[in-house]
């Protein structure tokens, strides 16, 4: 796992002095080596940051190229089919000199263009170089575990893994994009391919960015989507299939020379990974997070899983005066992110690091097999009498799927009346009339009701929120999170089938339970869907909030109403003083 960092310049030579500042501005995502290329004097620079895993020689150092130096490239992830796929390129007389997955990636170029995208299985975020055709292409991972960020204009094309490493130029422009500002509100995110900052922008998941270095026009284009179907399965022939590639997919991602280990909740996903580990010969070591004073907290349930799977574990407890490490949080992430377990996951990740570089976490699973409760309750609502049906019609009680995931999404919802009310005046020309277009983009009608909630959370709520959330956290730390149920082949193979054989109303993430339930303690099977959040009254602190929000810069500046904060107060409306303070803390840090 690395930082990367990019410059084609189209009028002056890059300054390297400002580059390797602009490079090293991500350190944190690569404390063990650091680099930088210039190419086409000087006109082109490549920057790495290097958090080393495979090849942990001088040989495998970023920027890396092709034997004549005409493609060059730096790769933040993991590409955990590298061996398969060197052992192909051999067989086409491709000679390698490193034992490295980025290495793999530059060759297999080489030989099949861009269709070499279609072959990666794995996490990464990447800029390649080619100056035989004058092009650069900025690729992100399928599901956008991997950030990706750009800034395109008459100067050129720079891009970064982290926002800091394009703010790091002195040259670059702060100006906020208040649509962005607003739509914050409304997801807890800034989606894609948006960020806060005007002119800056993501590359979104599974999609690639093309820049003609001739004349610095850009396309940016998707080369892969989810394949959902309603072919006819056994059930029983699902179940052994999932968790034959899900125990495949855990054994490459351990593929590494240095340990990896494993967050641990007690849940069903990353006890599973753990699991896993075991049965294929592994011994991770395990960390979890816990709450003070909290009868669910994770540790205890962790700890069931840690004690019958035999191995080792390791807690730390948060409590009340964790809320303070909110101050840091602008800095772990550059954009405001409001998802509750923004702090629990940088504490796990702070203390998993003490021990290993990289862990395994079991994000994905939710969205593929329908564990989230909101999917639950959307398929039920969907799926009553047909007289039922008829009279919620008739009553006007109907619901769309847009309207009930962005509800279900809110965690304190901020509508266009709620943003009107909270803005002053002269921002409410910033406000979408639309407020909800982004889950309006992912949603797909002619999917069935479930699906189609599974698609929002697939592209918005796991790649926009959960893996940013995830990245940020760990790689501030250092730490690498992989993620094995990301595993694009496994969410082809499900989700081509009839939602009747993978999804079961009275069973939990039916076809993971049936893999798993002859290995795991019941008071874990029998467990209600919980994350590493803690419990809703560790955020529910008034005073922490008047704390935070009494002086707010926001209302110092005129964007937000005092009186709408003053009202939050008063009707202890914690949700949204949360994202509130988390916009605040980011405001006084990058804004200000």
């Amino acid at each position: 796992m690395c930082g990367i960092l990019g410059y084609i310049g189209r009028t002056e030579p890059i300054n390297a002095g400002v580059f390797d500042i602009m490079r090293d501005s991500m350190s944190h995502r690569g404390p063990d080596d650091a680099a930088s290329h210039f190419l086409s004097e000087g006109l082109i620079a490549l920057g790495h940051r290097r958090l080393s895993f495979l090849d942990l020689t001088p040989a495998g150092r970023q920027p890396m190229s092709n034997e004549d130096g005409t493609i060059w490239i730096v790769l933040n992830g993991e590409i955990y089919n590298y061996i398969e796929l060197r052992q192909e390129l051999l067989t086409h007389g491709h000679r390698f000199k490193t034992q490295s997955d980025t290495e793999v990636i530059v060759h297999g170029y080489e030989q099949w263009g861009l269709a070499v995208l279609q072959r990666l299985k794995g996490m990464f975020a990447l800029g390649l170089v080619d100056t035989n055709t004058q092009k650069v292409f900025l690729v992100r991972d399928r599901f956008g575990i991997k950030p990706l960020y750009y800034r395109c204009d008459d100067r050129g094309l720079v891009f970064a893994s982290e926002l800091k490493g394009i703010l790091a130029d002195p040259q670059s422009k702060r100006d906020i994009d208040f649509s962005s500002f607003a739509d914050y509100f409304v997801y807890r995110y800034v989606p894609s391919p948006k960020t806060i900052w005007k002119g800056i922008y993501k590359v979104p998941p599974a999609h690639y960015l093309e820049y003609d270095i001739y004349s610095g026009e850009i396309s940016v284009r998707e080369y892969w989507t989810i394949a959902f179907g309603h072919q006819k399965a056994s059930e029983r022939e699902l179940v052994q299939t999932f968790g034959r590639d899900l125990e495949r997919s855990v054994c490459m991602h351990a593929r590494s020379d240095v340990p990896v280990g494993s967050f641990l909740s007690g849940g069903y996903d990353s006890s599973a990974v753990v699991y896993y580990l075991k049965k294929g010969g592994f011994d991770p070591k395990t960390f979890t997070i816990g709450f003070d004073g909290w009868g669910q907290s994770e540790d205890r349930y962790a700890r069931l899983v840690a004690d019958r799977l035999d191995v080792r574990l390791s807690a730390t407890i948060a409590d009340s005066s964790s809320l303070d490490l909110l101050d840091i949080m602008p800095d772990v992430y550059d954009e405001p992110i409001a998802d509750i377990s923004i702090i629990p996951t940088w504490l796990v990740s702070r203390l998993a690091r003490t021990k290993v570089k990289a862990v395994m976490s079991g994000e994905g699973a939710d969205e593929l097999l329908g564990g989230y409760t909101w999917q639950k309750e959307f398929f039920a609502q969907q799926h009553i009498p047909w007289w039922q049906k008829i009279k919620r019609h008739m009553s006007g009680g109907e619901v769309s799927a847009v309207d009930y995931y962005a509800q279900a999404m809110a965690m304190g919802r901020f509508d266009r009346a709620e943003l009107i009310s909270m803005f002053s005046d002269s921002y409410h020309k910033h406000i979408p009339t639309d407020t909800e277009w982004f889950y309006r983009q992912h949603y797909d009608r002619y999917l069935s009701p479930l699906q189609s909630i599974q698609k929002m959370d697939i592209k918005c709520f796991m790649s926009e929120l959960v893996l940013t959330k995830i990245d940020r956290a760990s790689m501030a730390n250092s730490l690498e999170v992989r993620v094995p149920f990301l595993d694009h082949e496994i969410f082809g193979q499900v989700l081509s089938t009839d939602e009747r054989i993978y999804f079961k109303r009275d069973t939990n993430k039916f076809l993971l339970y049936e893999n798993i339930k002859a290995a795991m303690p019941v008071e874990i099977l029998q467990r209600k869907k919980q994350g590493f959040v803690g419990p809703d009254t560790y955020y529910m602190d008034m005073d922490w909030y008047q704390k935070v929000l009494n002086n707010s810069m926001m209302v110092r500046d005129g964007i937000i109403r005092l009186g709408y904060y003053q009202k939050l107060v008063t009707q202890k409306d914690h949700w949204r003083l949360w994202k509130m303070a988390v916009m605040e803390k980011w405001y006084r840090r990058w804004a200000t």
